[in-house]
């Protein structure tokens, strides 16, 4: 399904799957997905559901149950605390004066921020952000396993960041696996998001106008290739009362993939227009949920922002611009919703 982008001629090519969803079911309110799964895209019914109850501990996509041990509002607030200060800490430092941003995105930008946040780190922390281990959890937890297995502390005056300090703390294996569990709930996917949201704008708008700011170009980035494009909610007794083609048994899936391009909620909702921002609220619009429901916002869109921001101001900087030569661009069924292997180099 193309979009629409300067040059007219580049395309995005979705999974079949997101092809499908967006197919068929684009301006709907609500429709069947499974025998027990109901999607929901309509902007008033999903804002009741997500509404209707806190998510549980299962469906809350950073700080699932580690190891089986639950994981505590009151404990994931702190960590998401601890790696905001370090995310700070990297703004406030100079910048790295030969960094390259060209080449392929996001994976070029994930590695920038993992070495600008997390650069002081001690390598078997610093693996953990590596993109491979989204392949299987097995790999994960075998690097983690490995990595736990021998005791480390922070050496006086060292710079290393606080989300470190969950691993410098841990009194045995089973406490550093979870701590190193942790470090990577918390910090990789901060990374993976941005530098997937920054791919997305490129993308879709590069080479950019100089009157467009950084924060519109990320918010329209966000409507039309949101990196969470869904939100599940299992099956609830607090459902069925809203709607009554919710069953007892069924689960909920809220896609903000297709809510954000409903024609009745937006003007031209396929094509790029960065400039619709000057005039929405990106807290108040209706049917936008790129950091969740009002109710349950992200903890870490305070963070993603500003390195967004970051990562734009460097590229334009720098004169960097997609590869015109690259017509095509796919957006794989994964976690985050995004293009791979977009080519960014310098302009002409």
């Amino acid at each position: 399904m193309p979009l629409s982008s300067p040059p007219a001629a580049r395309a995005t090519e979705f999974a079949p799957r997101l092809a499908a969803l967006l197919r068929d079911h684009t301006g709907k309110d609500a429709f069947r997905l499974e025998p027990d799964t109901m999607g929901v895209a309509g902007p008033e019914l999903a804002d009741r559901i997500l509404a209707a109850r806190r998510a549980t501990e299962t469906e809350r996509p950073t700080f699932k149950p580690l190891h089986g041990r639950s994981i505590e509002r009151n404990e994931a607030s702190s960590v998401m605390r601890i790696i905001g200060r370090d995310v700070r800490e990297a703004l406030e430092k100079p910048l790295p004066k030969e960094a390259d941003l060209s080449g392929p995105w996001p994976i070029t930008g994930h590695l920038f921020l993992r070495d600008l946040i997390l650069g002081d780190d001690p390598y078997r922390l610093r693996i953990l952000m590596s993109r491979n281990l989204e392949l299987t959890p097995k790999l994960t937890w075998s690097v983690i396993a490995a990595g736990a297995a021998i005791p480390w502390r922070k050496k006086p005056g060292a710079r290393t960041t606080g989300i470190s300090g969950l691993m410098a703390e841990a009194a045995g294996y089973h406490d550093r696996r979870y701590a190193m569990g942790m470090y990577r709930r918390a910090a990789a996917p901060l990374c993976f998001t941005v530098s997937t949201l920054v791919a997305n704008a490129l993308w879709l708008g590069s080479p950019f106008d100089d009157g467009v700011s950084n924060r519109n170009l990320i918010h329209e980035a966000a409507r039309l290739l949101p990196p969470s494009w869904n939100i599940l909610r299992y099956a609830s007794p607090e459902y069925t009362a809203l709607d009554e083609r919710i069953g007892d048994g069924d689960d909920i899936l809220v896609l903000p993939l297709l809510s954000h391009r409903d024609p009745a909620l937006w003007e031209d909702p396929e094509e790029f227009r960065p400039e619709r921002w000057d005039h929405l609220d990106p807290d108040t619009a209706p049917g936008y949920l790129p950091f969740g429901h009002s109710s349950e916002r992200c903890w870490g869109r305070h963070m993603v922002m500003p390195l967004a921001e970051l990562l734009l101001d460097l590229i334009r900087g720098a004169g960097l611009v997609v590869d015109p030569g690259q017509r095509k661009a796919k957006v794989p069924l994964v976690g985050l919703l995004g293009v791979e292997d977009v080519r960014l180099v310098h302009g002409r």
